[in-house]
Parts: C-alpha cells; sequence; structure tokens
C-alpha cells in the first residue's frame, strides 16, 4: 500500500509512523522548506500517550520527558495567587509537557530513510480521488497513491474544496506563547503546573524537562487587533499578577514571543472521508486549545488510522474502503464533541463580566478536586481500536 501524506506536523508525522509500522511505503510532503514548529510547549495527556504507545514511540517519548516532564500538581488560581482549585498528587492524569521542536525531532527520527519531503507544495485532486498534483525543485507532476492523508493543518488548502467545509471561526481571544531562556524555580507553592484566571485574561504554566518553563498568556480582543510591542503588552497585562509569573516574564527572551488569534471549526464536518482521500489532525476538527487537545487527537487520528490499515498494509485484508469508512465514523464521534467542550470551557475561562466572573470562581471553589480530576479523566479514556 502506498500512502501519499500532506503536512509534516504531529499528525502526518505520527500517521506516517504508524503504518511504516505495518509495512506500508509512506510519504510525507512539506511544503516548508525547513521544519519549523509552530508553538512553544505542548502538553500531552494519557490519551496521547496511548496513540504514541500504539505506534511505537512511547517509551521513547517517556525517556525525553522523565523525570521532570511528567506533571503530577497543579491547579487553577485567581491573580492575587488566591487557590480556586487544587489538583494534588494523584489526581491529576499522567500528564507530560514537551517543547514542540524537541517532539518534531523525535517524530522525524522514527519515520524511515528518504520519507519526508520539505519545500513540496501539493494538493489533493478534487473528488476524493488518490492522485496528488506536486510542485518542487524537479518540477510539476501528477501522481497516483493508494491514499491521501491530509494534515495539513487548520488551513487545509484540502478541506477548503471539501462538501459542507464551514469555515473557521475566531474565538473571541488569542494567545501569546514563550519559553523561558533557562531553568526557573516556580516554588513549592505553585505546583507543576496551572492557570490563573483573570477577567478576560489566563496565563497558564508547565515545566520542561531540562528545567525551562514553557507558558501562554490569553486576551480577549479583536481578531485582527494590532500590538506594536506584543512583549510589552503581556507585560502590561499580566506584570502584576501573582509570582511567578513575573519571574517568568523577566525570564524570557521578549523576540520569541509570539501570539496566535485563536480559530476552530465554525461547525463539525459531515465526513473527514472522501473516496481515497482522509482529513487528519487540525485539517478535519481544528479546536480551540481549551482542554490541551489538539495534538493529542492528532495523536489518536494517527494510531487509530494506523491500526484500521494494519491488516490492508499487510496484504491480509483487501477492503480498504470499509477501514477508511471506520476510520470516519470513529474520529467524528471523538473529536467534535471534544471540539465542542473545549470551545464552552474557553468561553468561561474568557469571561469579563464581573458577577459572571464571581459566580464562575465560586463554583471552581466548591467543586471537589477528586470531581474536576474525575472530569479530566473522562477525556482521555481512550485506547486504539482493533482493525
Amino acid at each position: 500500500m502506498h500512502v501519499a501524506v500532506i503536512g509534516g506536523g504531529i499528525g502526518g508525522l505520527c500517521a506516517a509512523i504508524g503504518l511504516q509500522r505495518h509495512g506500508a511505503e509512506v510519504e510525507v510532503f512539506e511544503r516548508s522548506a525547513v521544519l519549523a514548529p509552530v508553538g512553544a510547549g505542548l502538553s500531552l495527556f494519557g490519551n496521547g500517550l496511548a496513540a504514541l504507545d500504539a505506534i511505537g514511540l512511547g517509551p521513547r517519548f517517556r525517556d525525553l520527558t522523565d523525570p521532570h516532564g511528567a506533571v503530577t500538581t497543579g491547579g487553577q488560581r485567581r491573580p492575587d495567587g488566591t487557590w480556586l482549585a487544587r489538583l494534588g498528587p494523584g489526581l491529576l492524569p499522567d500528564l507530560r509537557v514537551i517543547h514542540r521542536a524537541d517532539l518534531h525531532e523525535l517524530l522525524v527520527s522514527a519515520l524511515e530513510p528518504g520519507t519526508l519531503h520539505l519545500g513540496s507544495t501539493c494538493a489533493a485532486v478534487p473528488g476524493g480521488g488518490r492522485e496528488l498534483d506536486m510542485a518542487d525543485a524537479g518540477g510539476t507532476r501528477r501522481q497516483r497513491y493508494d491514499l491521501v492523508v491530509a494534515a495539513d493543518g487548520i488551513r487545509s488548502s484540502t478541506r477548503a474544496g471539501w462538501p459542507g467545509d464551514p469555515g473557521l471561526r475566531y474565538s473571541g481571544y488569542s494567545a501569546w506563547r514563550g519559553v523561558t531562556r533557562g531553568p526557573v524555580d516556580l516554588g513549592g507553592d505553585a505546583g507543576d503546573a496551572g492557570e490563573t484566571w483573570g477577567r478576560g485574561l489566563r496565563f497558564g504554566m508547565a515545566p520542561l524537562v531540562d528545567g525551562r518553563v514553557y507558558w501562554f498568556a490569553v486576551a480577549t480582543m479583536p481578531a485582527d487587533a494590532v500590538v506594536d510591542d506584543e512583549f510589552a503588552e503581556v507585560r502590561r497585562l499580566f506584570g502584576r499578577w501573582h509570582d511567578p509569573i513575573p519571574r517568568l516574564l523577566d525570564g524570557t527572551d521578549p523576540a520569541a514571543v509570539v501570539r496566535h488569534p485563536i480559530h476552530d471549526l465554525a461547525k463539525p464536518l459531515p465526513t473527514f472521508r472522501r473516496g481515497r482521500t482522509l482529513l487528519l489532525g487540525d485539517a478535519a476538527h481544528a479546536m480551540t486549545p481549551d482542554l490541551g487537545q489538539g495534538g493529542g487527537q492528532a495523536m489518536e487520528d494517527a494510531a487509530t488510522l494506523a491500526a484500521l490499515l494494519a491488516p490492508v498494509a499487510r496484504n491480509q485484508d483487501p477492503d480498504l474502503d470499509a477501514a477508511l469508512g471506520r476510520y470516519d465514523a470513529l474520529r467524528r464521534k471523538r473529536t467534535q464533541p471534544m471540539a465542542r467542550v473545549a470551545r464552552a470551557v474557553g468561553r468561561v475561562a474568557q469571561l469579563g463580566f464581573g458577577p459572571a466572573v464571581v459566580l464562575r470562581d465560586t463554583a471552581m471553589r466548591i467543586t471537589p478536586a477528586s470531581a474536576m480530576a474525575g472530569r479530566i479523566r473522562a477525556v482521555q479514556q481512550w485506547t486504539p481500536p482493533t482493525p
């Protein structure tokens, strides 16, 4: 079985690795000449680890994130440092944090030599066929595959020609992301990771394995807001919040801080499949990051596809179309409700009206930590399908 993957992001690389384990011939086409992962850190929960285990990378990922990459405590606070909710040891599921560049390096190293083609612009031929139009330094050509997997991100050109493509919608907020230059002690009271919720503002932090800290800052603003100095704006909004937030900003290179407007799909897609073309990752179900599941769901997509196509790749079952239909049904059922929940969490987190914020914070304070941990675990309950 010969498979083309459009996009060299997390989902596309994981799909290629999983399919190659089962004997498929895979080519990954990435339009960028150099892999430069967007973003700073990535939080990965238990379901993401299960997906990595399924494609054979779980042990190597754990080696990268042990011992300090495993987050065991966390919670949510107010800007003055008052705790709203705390999750102590044993209550927080298996959460690990990794720099996106380190994860990409791991994934690329797991590919068979010659799999990844950088600087290749390609597009699935409309209609859900098996062909790609490709352009690179060698010219333009059309090539045929048994399967085309479009993992070309939130602004997928493949999905743009899909029946029922709803387009994107702006969440109402944007996020800055950064990583400290060097290790920062979060302090005994801070825990391993957590978020602070204000009025239309949020700040989150999590340690990387080398002691540096990944952080993000979220603010309600127009999608086209113009900020002359991004880092100065972060300092203005969050510089007087509780420790260790000012120290994290002090320890960050201003030039390395980036801001992105947060979008998701305006509505669920009616299908992730057209003939022999599939959508995977953000191309299929772009969601806001409010559950920390964007990367994990792309990994689940990849592990699911690899498991379902294993008999086809090994010539044990010729019914490729049945396997693709099952992928479509399983992944829409799993990801689309999660995208709705993520957006709802984001709306609550970004509340800016005073009385509504008071009610939100009160509800968080009186909710038992075990109940909050149970909700998080429910999101992460996933095992790969059997073919």
